[in-house]
Order: structure tokens, then sequence, then C-alpha cells
């Protein structure tokens, strides 16, 4: 037996761990277990190469838990290790014990792990003593155990051991005693090792007999040897990517479809990523990705290897490129990650491009679920737009499909408006917007349906990509001018009479909350409907916006402003205007008299002013100023007074802007029963 110390500059361990290692204590399974695989291939390599002749049909990786006697212990059948190699790569932590072996086997180094050093120490996160009982591989060795309580101190001595490998014994610490619960480790090893290359045995299998769960004589064998990924793509069938889906997610739909990933050069890759198929914006789940070093699960947070819009994706990436100490900061500044992330893009770009040249109707059928990706690619990846844009597809409100040019081709001729610029009219909500849409088709113009998730997103992105071109929803104003025409038909109406009937409806409003009406009077031909809410384009298109940018508070904030157009050429516009003017002339006339003399005067007072300097007005004349606007707004607010108490008892007014609020989901609660007894009364 020998003492000595651990070949370390500080005075305790644990520094070294925080600052090299892992902050998450459930690392050190995976490492002590990565470590126990790296030696079972280590030997397999060497029986390849003919070094070592012994029999390597059993090379499991056993792990086992003892509650009572608080200890974890991973074994395996391995290399093992000398009293010597144990000095140098267990002792002396500041060398690694796998860079001889890869420079002696670099041709092999494919197969290896090689994690044996300072990842052994992570054992000390959660052990307050770890053994090592290990015998080497050859011949003539005596199997040594090394001991050490996490202080530099550490004990060797020789020990009996029949089998060559090592058995690593943890002695738990009282404050991590969570990992002695068997469904835990159970746990743990699902996660980490599913997919290891060498068997991982964990206890027995067990069975339902004589009314409880009891142990059988068979291996409980957490992993399977040989995962999807690593096998050549021309070998696999369709039905072996959906099984292997099914074995990721077993409570999801089958996939749209996948992408094998297998590259060997400039860095090495391979894995399986599928489209998910989404129902719904709830569905919509990030890190479904999960991310392998030579089938060692890493991390399922793929940020910087995967570009930002693929990690909606789900699947598995393994490359031995990525260190198993993998962080968010050395991911964004990685120059091979980079790469891989580069390389991913093309590989998913290829293949959407190839699926949309062989098979555009089975594309078409996706394209709902498939869209988010692709939308949500070209608003974040300006290099996956150039290449997106040849199978990304727009989708009309008749479920007709068109690539981008295809498109342009089919609307050029009716939908380019008198300044030159091709009109691109959109719906979000088919049902709510049917009204629109149908007189929109009526006029000969083509509707596309953006009812996506990211598909109002993309409106400005089209509109800098597109050269001349506007895109404008179906609602954002009357049909006739949602596409501006040399030929503009003008309301016969004076002014007077489109003051009073913008005030007539005005004053028969509802109060909605944060919402603002503005009535417009317009000439839309006496098939149209009489009374059209619209929304601004640009004002409604921020407050969209506002919900995906940082930085638009303002727009979200503020209310929703509406016209509420009026058709003058419609028999009941028409009808409400003439009766209100024989019912209203002799006690309308007097006042707007007075409102012309007034504002005459008033106009009058104020150009005399215009030609003075502000010190030369007297007081008079701005006191003459301040008379005349009050006497001019109290005989408004009288005309005003007449023409609300006329509207009040017509019930036309009323049902006509109800009908409007209707039609565009706006009329609730008691102005909508008010709505339902009034039409009941007019039935009658």
């Amino acid at each position: 037996m020998r003492t000595g110390q651990i070949g370390v500059t500080t005075e305790n361990i644990f520094p070294i761990i925080k600052k090299f290692l892992y902050s998450d204590h459930e690392i050190f399974l995976r490492e002590l277990v990565s470590n126990a695989v790296d030696a079972s291939q280590k030997l397999k390599t060497l029986a390849e190469r003919g070094e070592f002749k012994g029999d390597t049909a059993n090379l499991s990786v056993s792990i086992s838990v003892d509650e009572s006697a608080g200890t974890i212990t991973i074994s395996d059948r391995g290399i093992g290790m000398t009293a010597e190699e144990i000095d140098r790569y267990i002792n002396q932590i500041a060398f690694s014990g796998v860079n001889d072996f890869l420079e002696k086997y670099k041709d092999n180094a494919n197969n290896i792990i090689g994690h044996f050093g300072l990842g052994f120490y992570s054992a000390f996160m959660v052990a307050k003593k770890v053994d090592i009982i290990t015998r080497s591989y050859k011949e003539g060795e005596q199997a040594v155990k090394w001991s050490c309580d996490g202080s530099p101190e550490f004990t060797i001595d020789t020990v009996e051991k029949e089998e060559r490998g090592t058995d690593i014994i943890l002695h738990i610490d009282d404050d991590c005693k969570e990992f002695l619960d068997k469904n835990k480790i159970e746990g743990l090893l699902n996660k980490y090792c599913k997919f290891m290359p060498v068997n991982i045995v964990y206890g027995k299998k067990t069975e339902w007999k004589d009314g409880k769960q009891q142990e059988t004589d068979k291996d409980n064998i957490i992993n399977g040897v040989e995962p999807l990924w690593a096998k050549a793509p021309s070998s696999l069938k369709d039905e072996d990517y959906l099984s292997f889906y099914r074995t990721l997610y077993p409570m999801s739909d089958e996939p749209l479809f996948w992408i094998h990933l297998n590259v060997d050069y400039p860095f090495n890759l391979t894995g399986i990523l599928y489209f998910p198929k989404i129902k719904s914006n709830i569905e919509l789940q990030r890190n479904k990705i999960s991310l392998y070093c030579n089938q060692v699960f890493v991390t399922d947070q793929v940020e910087g290897i995967v570009p930002e819009f693929l990690t909606l994706l789900h699947g598995v990436i393994d490359s031995p490129d990525i260190p198993l100490n993998v962080s968010r900061s050395y991911l964004q500044s990685d120059r091979e990650v980079k790469k891989i992330s580069t390389y991913i893009t093309k590989k998913v770009a290829d293949r959407l491009s190839g699926i949309f040249k062989e098979d555009r109707k089975g594309y078409e059928e996706k394209w709902d679920s498939l869209k988010i990706f692709i939308n949500y690619g070209m608003l974040s990846e300006e290099s996956f737009y150039d290449r997106a844009k040849d199978f990304a597809l727009f989708k009309d409100t008749e479920g007709k499909f068109f690539t981008y040019d295809e498109y342009k081709t089919l609307i050029k001729d009716n939908q380019t408006d008198k300044d030159g610029q091709l009109i691109y009219i959109y719906a979000t909500e088919k049902e709510e917007q049917y009204s629109y849409i149908e007189a929109a088709r009526n006029k000969g113009y083509n509707i596309l349906m953006f009812d996506g998730q990211l598909d109002v997103a993309t409106v400005s992105m089209f509109e800098q990509k597109f050269e001349k071109s506007r895109f404008i929803r179906v609602d954002a104003d009357v049909t006739d001018r949602l596409i501006a025409k040399d030929e503009e038909q003008k309301s016969s109406l004076s002014d007077n009479q489109r003051d009073n009937l913008s005030e007539i409806f005005k004053s028969q409003l509802p109060k909605i909350d944060k919402a603002e009406f503005y009535i417009d009077v317009q000439a839309l031909g006496n098939s149209s409907l009489p009374v059209v809410i619209t929304q601004n384009e640009w004002m409604r298109r921020m407050k969209d916006m506002a919900q995906f940018q940082q930085g638009m508070g303002f727009y979200a904030q503020m209310p929703d402003s509406y016209n509420m157009v009026l058709n003058s050429d419609h028999p009941l516009v028409s009808r409400i205007l003439s009766e209100s003017n024989d019912k209203l002339t002799e006690s309308l006339k007097p006042i707007e008299s007075e409102i012309k003399g007034l504002e005459a005067r008033l106009a009058a007072l104020r150009q005399n002013q215009e030609k003075k300097k502000p010190e030369e007005i007297s007081a008079q004349e701005k006191e003459d100023v301040k008379l005349t606007e009050s006497s001019l707004s109290e005989q408004r607010e009288a005309k005003r007074t007449i023409l609300k108490e006329y509207a009040a008892n017509n019930n036309v007014v009323s049902q006509l802007i109800d009908l409007a609020l209707l039609q565009n989901g706006m009329l609730k609660g008691a102005a909508l029963n008010k709505f339902l007894k009034r039409s009941v009364d007019l039935i009658k």
C-alpha cells in the first residue's frame, strides 16, 4: 500500500470540478458510464488490431445501487488500468489517458469516446469517497484499488480481482442521497445512455407475477446498441424512421417527413431531423432535438448548432466534434459549430426542394404544417430565404397553391394599381372575413389565405423582397379602393349632406372598449353593402407586429382604429338621408343658416388678425373671435342634438350599424341583445 497526493495545485479538488466540468450534479453518471463504455471500446479496438486475443463477447457496462451501503457502482469489462496508469491518468489530472491512445490508434478514433481523466472527478460532486478497483487486460498485471475522499490525498493498494475491467464505487454524500433512489438512476440512464454503443445493464427485468412485480433472470438493458442515425440511409426504409420517431416521441403523431444527416468532412456529423405535424399554436415547442457525442447524450439545448428556426424540429444530432462539456458560450463562438449550423440549413433546404420537385401534390398537402418552419426560416435567416423562395408556397382562399413567381403571373394583370404597384390581397379569417372576400372575388381579385402563426409577420418581409409590391388585408378598405384605379366614383352629396349623414350614424355608435370609429361617406354603388367597417392596413399591422417584436409596445397599447364607411348609393342610406331632410329641414334650416353666418364672420375676423402682429391685436378683437367661436360651437351642438334625436328614433340607422359590427364580430353584450330584440320587432 502506498499513499500520495493527486497532482493538483489547489487544496481541494472541487474548485477544479466547478471550473472545468459541470454545475449539474447528475452529469456524474453520464461521465462515469461514458468512461466505462470508452474502456470497452478501446478493448474492442485492440482486439480488431490483433493486440488483444481474449474474449470480447460480453463488454456490457453494469450499474448497481446499494441503498443500505449508500453506494453506486459502475462496472465494465474493458481494458482496465495498471497501477502505473492510475498514477498517470487519475493522480495526475493535468494529463488525459486518451491522448496517447488516440495518437496510437488515430485511424480508429471515431470508435472512441475518450473522456477518462477530468470527467472522472465529476464523481466527487455527489460522493464523499470514491474507490476504483481495476485490473488491466495485460497479462500478469496485478489488480489495484485506488481510494480518495475528495482531498488531494489518495491511497493505492493491490487487491484480488478475477476479471479484467474497472469498478467505480461511489460512496454517496449525505446531501446527495436522492441519487440512491433506483428509479432516479434508471431515469438518468435512460436520459444519458439510451443510445450508447455498449450494452448498459441496470439490474434485472421485472414482470407481473402473483399479483406483484417480480425480478426475472434477464438483464435490464437500458439502451439500444445501434441507434438509427448510425446506420447508412440506403439500408433504411420509411417504417424504420417512423418506428424510431415513435421511440423518441411515443405520444406524437407521425412526422411530415425527415432528413438523415450524414457527413464526415469537413466535420463529423450524423443525425435524423423530423418535421413534426403541428395542429395548433399550443403544440409549437422548442428543444425537441437531442444532441449526442458518439451516442452519449449531451443536451437538448441546441441553439447555435441548429439554426434558430430549426429548433422547432424534432430528432437527434450526433457529432464527436462537439465536446461533452458543451456550453452556450462555446456554441456561439466555435467556428466548427457554425459550420455545422450552415450545413444543416443547406441540408434542410435541399431536402425540402427535392420533395417539392418530386412530389408537389404531397408537398402541398403538408404545407399548412410545414409553412411555420419555412416562414420562420425566411424571417430569421437571409440565406434560407434565398434557398426557400423557389419552394415556398402561397395558398389562396380557394385552397389552390402557387409558388411566388406563379402567383405574381396570376395577379399581375388585374391587381396592379394605377402607380404600377402589384397588390397582394390577403385574408386571415376565412369565415369572419367572408363578405369582404366575396366582394373582392366579385371584382376578379384573388385573395391569399394568411392564417398561420407567422403568416402576417412575413408580410413586411415580402414587401421588402418583392419589387413594386404591396400587401393589404381584404378588410383594410372598401373593395373598390383596395386597388387604386384611375376611375373613382364620386359622391353626389353636398358637404352639408355628408356631414348630416355622418352625424346621424356617429351618434348611435355603441361604446366599445379600446376602439375608435371614424365615419366616412363614399359612393360605392347600389349593389354594395350600405355600411362597411374597415381597418387601416398600416396601423393594424403595427399592432399585429407588436406581438412579435420587442420595442413596439406603444402600438399594442393604442386603441383599435376603424373606419365606418357609409355607402351613399345604397337605397337604405339614401332613404335615411332623404327622410331626415324631410323631417328636419324646418328645425335645421335656421341653425344651419346661423352656422354659415358665424363661419363667415369667424373667417373674416381671423383673416383680419392675420394681417397684424400679435401685439397689434386689440383685446376687443380677441374677444370677438372668442365669442364667435363659442356661438358657433353652440349652434353646432344644437344641430348635433337634433340629428341625434332623429337617429335615436330611427331603427334602420341602429340596425345598419349593428349589422356592420356583427359582420366584424364586434357586437357583444347589451348591444347584441338590443339588436336581437330590434330585429324581431322589425320582422313583425
